[in-house]
């Protein structure tokens, strides 16, 4: 273990706010629509690893640190990892399923992963999953998870059935979210331009997944989220994607076209620099770009444990970059903490 990684539970410990979390079960369907899109569990080759399937096909095979506290410890232990952030696997967001059904499903991942975090707070803080594709019933599940299972805040995705989270529809959910002071994590979910890539299935997480949070977050900007929701933690996952390479872009369209200064109503390179992002993006000089670009008090370490596409070595890549030691302390554990903000002395379940 590296020296950036203190004793379990300490508030300087590597805290990890991009890891993910499945149950080992999901509960049978009960309603009343047929070809239902509901997952379910299989056994894999692995008796350690399950099959999560939806449609009737194997959509992920994933291991037993997916639901086992015990397992998650032991893996986070050789990473420096003292602290994890848990939110559900995106796909299990479900958007597109009918509202009730999401909510059903959604309710139920909340109350389970509420269990692991309650068993072991000083480990695991949690994110919930709300049914976004209607707004009403979101509200209506972030204030649950928020205000009796004590999560942080919520994970969403990076579109909701190919709406990006800027647009106007979900101005409420945010509303809410910055009165609950709810912290949001946005992760790329059914990406577009899957039709460009030429390959095998794995380029949606490799390629397509930054370019749809690249896209997410510059709907924030445009949208003037942050203008309107001053208070509101946001965070995106993989390094914000790619808004790195298009804010200059956006930046410099902003003070030649009339159209854009007069609909963005601050600078856009402004606006980034109020949003979160993960250091989930592989490359040392990348990241050393990402600091400079959104501020080191706008970066935190994120691995996407336990699926096997995480990065490994983030306390390796963080000393690689030759961080003075205030921006290293504020990568490791400040700025993670200061996006899921104050949490409540007891977490509770149902």
């Amino acid at each position: 273990m590296s020296s950036l990684g203190p004793g379990a539970g300490c508030d300087c410990g590597l805290v990890d706010a991009h890891t993910h979390w499945v149950p080992h079960q999901f509960p049978a369907y009960v309603g009343q629509r047929k070809s239902v899109a509901w997952p379910s569990m299989a056994p894999a080759a692995s008796a350690c690893d399950r099959n999560v399937m939806l449609d009737g096909r194997v959509y992920r095979t994933v291991s037993d640190a997916s639901w086992d506290a015990r397992r998650r410890l032991q893996e986070m232990e050789p990473s420096g990892v003292t602290h994890q952030v848990v939110s559900p696997m995106p796909e299990l967001l479900s958007y597109w399923l009918e509202a009730d059904d999401a909510l059903s499903l959604t309710s139920f991942m909340n109350e389970e992963l509420a269990a692991l975090v309650a068993a072991d707070p000083a480990h695991f803080t949690g994110l919930g999953a709300v049914p976004l594709q209607d707004v009403d019933l979101a509200i209506r599940e972030l204030a649950y998870v928020v205000e009796t299972l004590g999560f942080a805040g919520v994970e969403v995705g990076s579109n909701i059935n190919g709406v990006p989270i800027g647009a106007p529809v979900f101005d409420p959910f945010f509303e809410a979210c910055e009165a609950l002071g709810a912290a949001v994590f946005v992760h790329a979910i059914r990406p577009a331009g899957m039709e460009r890539l030429v390959g095998p299935a794995p380029l949606q997480q490799v390629i397509a997944y930054p370019g749809d949070v690249g896209l997410a977050a510059a709907s924030v900007i445009t949208s003037n989220l942050m203008v309107r929701r001053p208070k509101l933690r946001i965070a995106f996952s993989h390094g914000g994607g790619t808004l790195a390479s298009l804010l200059p872009r956006l930046q410099q369209g902003w003070g030649v076209f009339p159209a854009l200064r007069d609909s963005v109503l601050e600078a856009p390179a402004e606006q980034a620099r109020r949003l979160f992002y993960d250091t989930l993006v592989f490359d040392t000089p990348t990241l050393r770009h990402l600091v400079a670009r959104f501020g080191d008090t706008q970066l935190m370490v994120g691995t996407d444990h336990p699926f096997n596409f995480h990065d490994h070595t983030p306390v390796q890549r963080i000393e690689a970059a030759g961080f003075d030691a205030d921006t290293t302390a504020r990568l490791v554990h400040q700025n993670a903490r200061r996006f899921l903000g104050p949490l409540p002395k007891k977490v509770t379940t149902p």
